[in-house]
């Protein structure tokens, strides 16, 4: 924000918009010994300010704006650009210069508009315009969840992670902090959360614990003309919006080859199942619902499975609902019903009887949670093989953070008192 400094004699000048124009005084002095008052001498300050950069020509962005005056003081500087957003700026003591002290956007149009004190009793304003330079590469985020499922409708479930994938890797902490800052999380109701650095292109939003159901989320990547890096600026500003449906949540325990279904906290139904056999154990720990197909062909080539070998298979595989990038999914296996709520025969996935997958298939969605227990596979990677960002404790999830803010999304970007930060814990996401 612009820096106004004024004696007990003055007040605001009102400026009068255009390059370099002059302000009707709207100060008074009153004369000693009089009730009377009468207005400023008006004169013209522009020769007596000086601007680096310089106006006229392209600036920048990356030096600091700084206005000093030859002979007097300043009483007033403002810098702002088209969207009418202001640059901080400091005055220094003897109200001789001002210097701007947030960074300058990078193909921005700024509007500088300086009122001054001649020192001789006459008062002004000037306005000026800078222009800076675009930066020699431009940092965009995709942004996700997509809005293309359910039809259009951006419904996902309670589990679903906000997503940005940058189109440059950022390494440096002080860049990845000015990420951070220009990525914008608001929900309703709003939730406390965090961003978590995957890799130096990606980033993963989630609450501390699951998105309230029904809750309405927007997300924007805001970074426009700002510094990231050295010539790196953030480029168009970008998008998404989504919603959450019903807190769906599954649970299978592959000791006893049961799943829970819970909606809304409440047990909808227990189907029996059979998970993943020796040597192919199903990965403990909590997923999330990445797709569903209808009917899909599994090869167990594709996993690494030789066709010649007694474990091999080549099915058309019906109601499949994907948890994994990798293969894993639960779906109708009507070749194991006999062991379904028994025994663990398959290569990794859940397998239901036709009727029990369908409906489970009609009853979840992308974002839905599904959580193994009591399995001796693997734990559920964190990222790179769907979302198993639940797995990760709260602690460790900040820990990925460049500014290790706790963020409420009641807010745009509004952070919490400190203690929450200092109080996080290595607690999990509620169990199913």
């Amino acid at each position: 924000m612009g820096t106004a400094v004024r004696t007990p004699r003055a007040a605001l000048l009102l400026p009068v918009l255009g390059p370099l124009a002059l302000l009707g005084a709207a100060c008074t002095t009153a004369h000693p010994g009089t009730d009377t008052a009468r207005p400023a001498r008006q004169v013209d300050v522009a020769p007596l300010i000086r601007m680096t950069p310089a106006a006229g020509g392209t600036a920048d962005p990356a030096i600091p704006l700084t206005v000093t005056v030859v002979r007097g003081r300043l009483t007033d500087v403002t810098v702002t650009d088209a969207a009418g957003r202001q640059v901080a700026g400091g005055l220094s003591a003897d109200q001789r210069s001002w210097h701007s002290t947030s960074p300058l956007g990078a193909g921005t149009r700024y509007t500088v508009r300086i009122s001054a004190d001649d020192g001789h009793g006459g008062r002004g304003d000037t306005t000026t315009v800078l222009t800076t330079g675009v930066g020699t590469q431009l940092l965009t985020a995709v942004l996700g969840p997509s809005q293309a499922v359910d039809g259009g409708s951006g419904v996902y479930g309670v589990g679903e992670p906000v997503t940005a994938q940058l189109s440059r890797p950022v390494h440096d902490p002080a860049g990845r902090a000015a990420v951070e800052h220009g990525l914008k999380v608001t929900s309703q109701p709003a939730v406390s959360g965090a961003w978590h650095w995957v890799d130096d292109s990606t980033l993963h939003f989630r609450p501390e614990h699951y998105w309230p159901a029904h809750a309405r989320v927007q997300v924007a990547f805001d970074a426009q003309g700002r510094r990231i890096g050295k010539d790196l600026y953030g480029g168009p500003t970008s998008r998404v919006a989504f919603s959450t449906g019903d807190q769906v949540e599954a649970l299978v325990d592959a000791a006893t080859d049961w799943m829970t279904f819970r909606r809304n906290g409440k047990v909808v139904r227990t189907l029996p199942v059979t998970t993943g056999k020796p040597g192919f154990e199903t990965r403990n720990g909590i997923k999330v619902v990445l797709g569903q197909e209808a009917e899909v062909r599994m090869d167990g080539e594709t996993v690494g499975i030789a066709a010649d070998s007694a474990d091999s298979y080549d099915l058309e595989v019906q109601w499949a609902t994907r948890l994994t990038w990798s293969g894993e999914y639960v779906h109708a296996a009507p070749w194991s019903v006999a062991s379904q709520g028994h025994e663990n025969v398959s290569h990794g996935c859940t397998g239901m009887s036709t009727e029990n997958a369908h409906w489970f298939y009609q009853q979840v969605r992308m974002g839905d949670v599904l959580r193994v227990i009591n399995s001796h596979g693997h734990p559920m990677e964190p990222f790179g093989n769907g979302f198993g960002d639940w797995n990760v404790s709260w602690k460790d999830w900040l820990a990925g953070s460049a500014t290790g803010v706790v963020v409420s999304t009641g807010a745009p970007g509004a952070a919490l008192p400190d203690g929450v930060r200092i109080r996080a814990t290595g607690a999990l996401a509620p169990l199913l």
